[in-house]
């Protein structure tokens, strides 16, 4: 079977409304490109940020501008109106994992997927005022403050899924990287994801983006493995037609490291089915 549970009804366009995305048309839309292109699972994962209820957990200047939805009617349009598994995405925000996990718990996920997308005040992926990088002057600390921050988001035990594991690359060259190995940095999340239940996301929104290669490195994935995690294959779409995006690519990826099995959901349980 092929998967993608990291899909995104709503662009991130800023005028891209609640009204015209969380539509049964829309949702069917999605569903027609998944059944032609082979995906046997599909779940919908909406950013927390997107929702108004995502204030009890954090203020982030960024977020009060983004929340503006109702995540009740959300949960609740893709449960009535929907075949799709109902997700969330939602940042890990170190500090307030309480407040996380009573605002998760009162709702009924088929999954959680849990990203890192702000060091501090500052965003990994966001270019413009918040971006980690107008400021940093070692790029080796940034480097070593977001997979201890994954880490730590896998050790939680809040999350289901741990998305595009080593987002940090996201700019490629367009951003500075370590001086050394990345691996020597991939070790200081290992002790929290080995010692988590949780799953590892394999996305190939890497492959849209500047850094042109698949979350995460072939390196890091061997060593999740290696650890005992499974495999959740995502393409992290915002359109349509990023549905299944290069997924020939990250099925080769997938087999040659020996992966058989990826992980689909329901009600936060777990199964493998086999690879397709």
């Amino acid at each position: 079977m092929l998967t993608d549970l990291h899909v995104h009804l709503r662009p991130d366009e800023p005028e891209a409304s609640a009204e015209e995305s969380f539509t049964r048309a829309n949702a069917e839309r999605y569903a027609e490109v998944a059944s032609e292109r082979g995906i046997g699972f599909l779940g919908v994962s909406e950013h927390l940020h997107r929702f108004r209820q995502a204030l009890e957990v954090w203020r982030h200047p960024f977020w009060e501008q983004s929340a503006v939805d109702d995540l009740d009617s959300y949960c609740e349009f893709v449960r009535t109106e929907t075949d799709l598994a109902l997700g969330i995405e939602a940042d890990f925000v170190p500090g307030r994992e309480d407040r996380i996990a009573s605002l998760l718990d009162e709702r009924d996920w088929d999954y959680v997927l849990g990203s890192v997308h702000f060091l501090g005040d500052a965003s990994v992926d966001m270019a413009g005022e918040w971006d980690v990088w107008r400021t940093a002057s070692d790029p080796e600390r940034v480097w070593r403050r977001y997979f201890e921050a994954l880490g730590e988001a896998a050790r939680s035990g809040l999350f289901d899924v741990l998305s595009h594991p080593d987002l940090i690359k996201v700019w490629g060259p367009e951003r500075p990287g370590p001086a050394r190995d990345p691996r020597f940095l991939y070790e200081l999340a290992m002790d929290g994801i080995a010692d988590s239940d949780v799953a590892v996301e394999v996305s190939t929104a890497g492959l849209r983006k500047a850094a042109r290669e698949i979350y995460p490195a072939p390196e890091l994935l061997a060593m999740c493995l290696e650890a005992g995690r499974p495999v959740a294959l995502s393409s992290d779409a915002h359109t349509p037609n990023d549905l299944g995006y290069r997924y020939a690519e990250a099925v080769e990826l997938l087999r040659s490291l020996g992966v058989e099995e990826v992980a689909v959901f329901e009600r936060r349980e777990r199964r493998l089915v086999p690879l397709g």
